[in-house]
């Protein structure tokens, strides 16, 4: 067991385990994103930083099929980084937050070696989309097309230039889709550990096993950071998921059935300290 699976084994509540914590109707989700751990920032314009780190913890709200309200920011500034730069970082999340009619409400600053960004989102829903709630017989599908992360976050090791609109920088959430078809969906993540080690988070969750119906290359399986979905649904629902991704341009691939049957799972490397 990582030092991270060790210590949300050591304060575990009834509310810790979704991508977002649900009391009543508020969706409660945070997220880092730091400097040397997800980014370095010669890889990184600051507006590009200022993207990403908003985008992953969206990423969690509507993986909760929540609607995210406001927003506590904290931000760990390194002694090097001037005032232009805090400006257009300020700047960028701003724009962000109010695009996404998002009001920040608070935070905190600190000094640091590294750039560090720590957002807390508050959302609503009336249906979250939770991962304890998958059943046997389950379908298991992802949505997007998954690998690409992986392979630019190679080429930026390697010294290499990767396009502005890559996954890597962008993110792309499935909004859409989420809201339209969560009705029909028995449970549901984002991926951000890659579609090996979430899928056997979710199954783990419910003590349940999968059958594979589509051979997942590690390539894809290993991708990190994708921030696609992982969703589960009943077969009796297939056609009605499938029609709603058409509805809504989402690429959907269909690769497992869960199972109380107990066999090999994907083997899961873990990448956390």
């Amino acid at each position: 067991m990582d030092l991270e699976s060790y210590w949300i084994d050591k304060i575990k509540t009834s509310h810790i385990g979704d991508d977002g914590a649900v009391i009543q109707e508020k969706v409660y989700a945070m997220d880092a994103f730091w400097e040397g751990t997800h980014f370095k920032r010669e890889w990184m314009s600051i507006e590009q930083i200022a993207y990403k780190a908003f985008i992953v913890n969206l990423s969690d709200m509507v993986a909760m099929n929540a609607t995210a309200k406001y927003m506590l920011l904290t931000v760990a500034f390194p002694k090097d980084i001037d005032k232009k730069l805090v400006k257009r970082l300020s700047s960028a999340i701003s724009e962000l937050a109010n695009s996404h009619n998002i009001e920040i409400i608070g935070g905190d600053t600190i000094g640091s070696d590294k750039l560090g960004i720590v957002i807390t989102m508050i959302g609503e829903s009336k249906n979250p989309l939770k991962r304890d709630t998958l059943s046997s017989g389950d379908i298991l599908a992802y949505t997007g097309v998954l690998g690409d992360v992986k392979k630019d976050l190679d080429r930026l090791f390697e010294k290499e230039r990767i396009p502005d609109n890559s996954k890597f920088y962008r993110p792309i959430l499935r909004e859409d889709f989420i809201k339209a078809v969560t009705p029909w969906l028995s449970a549901g993540m984002d991926i951000s550990d890659g579609l090996y080690c979430d899928t056997k988070k979710m199954l783990s969750i419910n003590n349940l096993y999968m059958k594979e119906l589509k051979v997942i290359p590690p390539e894809i399986g290993e991708s990190g950071e994708e921030y696609e979905m992982l969703v589960a649904f009943s077969a009796e629902n297939l056609n009605r998921v499938k029609r709603i991704a058409k509805l809504t341009n989402t690429p959907l691939t269909i690769f497992a059935k869960a199972t109380v049957q107990k066999q090999e799972s994907y083997n899961c490397p873990s990448w956390h300290f």
